[in-house]
């Protein structure tokens, strides 16, 4: 019987193995590289919006909180798009005839939405709440970036399920004090710049993250003591009868503020170590108390 295939068919039919391995590595790689490349992920790009607000001018500018315009920010999932009556709260006195900002006064008109482009959309399946984070000490600047130094808003992270488990798995890099949420310049303790931190006050019903006092002066270097002035009063030393000693340092009592008792600060010249502090304080969950999925997925 004569034979079919050349000896060659051999050699060619590994290459050809060799070379679909390779094919199905090479897409592989391709793809993985697509879903996350900005193409995607939209990481940097700035959308075309109704009007181009610049978050620039307004907070590093005008010196507008973030609270202003995002209301619900501390209290809700969202942080919320503020209404046009906002913008016109200071828009129907300045650059009222602006050609750019024609749509917010037709807005203010017809009662019509503003349709602005979300920048930061997160797909449906996911449940990020707003207020929970903020209220943790997770500062504005560690998910988008420094607004205020953006002429026109882009995502400055991917907010890919990577980027979120890198840090839930490690929170303490980005947590602060909840007085330096709002600092968009905020970047951590260090050894020329330590923070100070105590346990003020802890009730229940209040965040957690409300009873860290911290301090960026050394705490033990404020000495001032609060002193009353009460003129009329005649205390113990001076002339007067026990009676009128006696009403005087009554009034004394009732007039003056109860002081804080003293509290111990820690001093930290480090991320690492404020936040370690911080994710105790906080009573925030460690990756393995996570134990459902609905914590993050609806």
């Amino acid at each position: 019987m004569a034979q079919i295939f050349d000896r060659s068919s051999n050699s060619l039919a590994r290459m050809s193995l060799v070379l679909t391995g390779l094919i199905v590595i090479a897409l592989g790689v391709t793809l993985d590289s697509l879903q996350r490349s900005p193409w995607v992920t939209r990481q940097g790009q700035r959308p075309d919006q109704p009007v181009p607000f610049s978050h620039k001018h307004h907070v590093q500018g005008l010196g507008l909180q973030c609270q202003y315009c995002h209301v619900s920010v501390e209290k809700s999932s969202y942080a919320g798009i503020p209404p046009t009556k906002t913008c016109m709260n200071c828009h129907a006195q300045i650059w009222t005839n602006a050609a750019l900002l024609e749509p917010v006064r037709h807005s203010w008109a017809t009662g019509e939405s503003i349709a602005w482009t979300k920048v930061h959309d997160l797909p449906d399946y996911v449940y990020f709440n707003h207020s929970i984070h903020v209220n943790k000490g997770l500062g504005c600047a560690s998910c988008h970036g420094r607004v205020d130094q953006m002429p026109l808003m882009y995502q400055q992270n991917t907010l890919q399920m990577e980027w979120c488990l890198n840090c839930h798995r490690d929170p303490a890099k980005n947590l602060r004090p909840v007085s330096q949420v709002y600092n968009m310049a905020w970047e951590g303790p260090s050894t020329e710049k330590p923070v100070w931190c105590a346990v003020s006050d802890e009730k229940t019903g209040k965040p957690t993250a409300q009873s860290i006092d911290c301090q960026t002066k050394d705490p033990s270097q404020n000495t001032e003591v609060a002193s009353l002035s009460m003129p009329g009063l005649k205390l113990p030393g001076m002339h007067g009868t026990s009676a009128q000693v006696g009403g005087a340092m009554t009034a004394m009592t009732a007039m003056t503020p109860m002081l804080p008792a003293t509290l111990s600060y820690t001093k930290f010249t480090s991320q690492r170590a404020l936040g370690n502090y911080l994710i105790d304080h906080y009573k925030i969950r460690k990756p393995n108390e996570l134990a459902s999925c609905e914590v993050c997925h609806r």
